[in-house]
């Protein structure tokens, strides 16, 4: 949910997201069971007590939610009052994510981001206090004076407090797309290789405190239901990260959400205003949409293989969607360019990644996506 400050604000999209929900409830089969709650895309925490309280008793009233539903929370341990926690935890919530990125003060200060390492533990104390126990952590690499030895040391103070699950992000430098990064200087980043060396050794010192390493950027402790699902073979890879499993529709509400259905994606209108109005008006706020084909659907089933399990049989995943087994031979060859440097290994129809390899996975998927335009493409970077 994208949020906004300032109170008043904060409780009219409230109340809109209340008057979506109900909109929902009425395009969509009764009886639909809802698995898992997502609140992010912002600081769900932002809403008032009472605004979650109410959001929650709508969603419950309009919907059939399992008993054992996970509901996570987005949380940002900068504005988190503690005492909020024992609140989350009367209403459902049973998995938080926090968004640490690092713990070194100077790169804190580079990207306006001050959060002490004693900050992020007292959130996670009061948390697991009030039974909020699944804890998710968002580092990053690649930001502006960071170097291996910040990332080192954070990723140290990250095994003190074991949250279950580590997502290890590269930072992305597009401040053509996101104004907030023209504040930074390009000159301050660290080069390819030095955020090369920083994924590498932040993801050893990982392995190595007991974490499993998941597809491209995840990290999950052995027991958690990630690394159970990596060795059932039913981890999937959707637009929000990995995931244990993926249900066949994917509700988003409020502005600039994204859903994803069966029959494909669609997504709200990202302006605030022109949501509300839709919502007012009595209609869905789909600004638009993409109905997937078979080879979209086949297409995407490749490419979730390889972000999961580094390995993809092309010709058996293209006769299971109806296709010939060489309809990807062009897309297949393409990969061969990649196996001189030990990234990728063709045998017949099947492609494994080895271990070398999976810095470049999300290189390697995007030579079956038919969508990216290979030469255009601005945020190109693998690593």
């Amino acid at each position: 949910m994208k949020l906004v400050r300032r109170e008043k604000p904060l409780a009219d999209y409230a109340a809109t997201l209340e008057r979506e929900l109900e909109l929902l409830c009425e395009a969509l089969p009764s009886g639909m069971r809802v698995d898992a709650i997502h609140w992010g895309g912002g600081t769900p925490t932002s809403l008032n007590d009472d605004s979650l309280a109410n959001l929650t008793a709508k969603i419950r009233k309009l919907f059939n939610v399992s008993p054992q539903a996970e509901t996570a929370f987005e949380l940002d341990p900068r504005t988190f009052a503690l005492a909020r926690a024992r609140d989350l935890a009367a209403l459902g919530v049973n998995r938080v994510s926090l968004g640490v990125q690092e713990f070194d003060a100077k790169v804190q200060a580079a990207v306006n981001r001050i959060q002490p390492f004693e900050q992020v533990r007292d959130v996670v104390n009061s948390l697991r206090n009030a039974n909020i126990c699944r804890i998710n952590f968002d580092l990053m690499y690649g930001l502006p004076f960071q170097t291996v030895e910040t990332l080192e040391a954070t990723v140290a103070r990250t095994l003190v407090l074991r949250p279950d699950r580590i997502a290890l992000f590269g930072y992305a430098h597009v401040p053509w797309a996101a104004r907030r990064q023209t504040q930074i200087d390009a000159q301050t980043l660290p080069g390819l290789e030095a955020r090369f060396n920083q994924a590498e050794r932040a993801a050893g010192d990982l392995i190595a405190g007991g974490y499993r390493r998941i597809g491209l950027d995840h990290f999950a402790l052995p027991a958690d239901g990630l690394a159970k699902a990596l060795d059932d073979q039913t981890l999937m890879r959707n637009f929000q990260g990995y995931v244990a499993d993926t249900p066949s529709t994917i509700i988003g509400v409020g502005s600039s959400s994204i859903s994803c259905v069966p029959e494909g994606y669609v997504q709200n209108y990202s302006e605030t205003g022109a949501w509300r109005r839709a919502v007012e008006s009595g209609h869905l706020p789909v600004q638009r949409g993409y109905v997937l084909d078979k080879m979209d659907r086949m297409r995407g089933e490749v490419i979730s293989h390889i972000m999961c399990f580094m390995y993809a049989d092309l010709g058996q995943i293209s006769q299971k969607h109806g296709f010939c087994a060489s309809v990807l031979d062009e897309e297949m060859a393409i990969c061969r360019k990649y196996e001189a440097d030990g990234l990728v290994a063709v045998n017949s129809r099947a492609l494994q990644i080895p271990e070398r390899g999976r810095p470049a996975l999300r290189l390697i998927a995007s030579c079956f996506d038919a969508h990216l335009d290979q030469e255009t493409s601005r945020h190109a970077i693998a690593v």
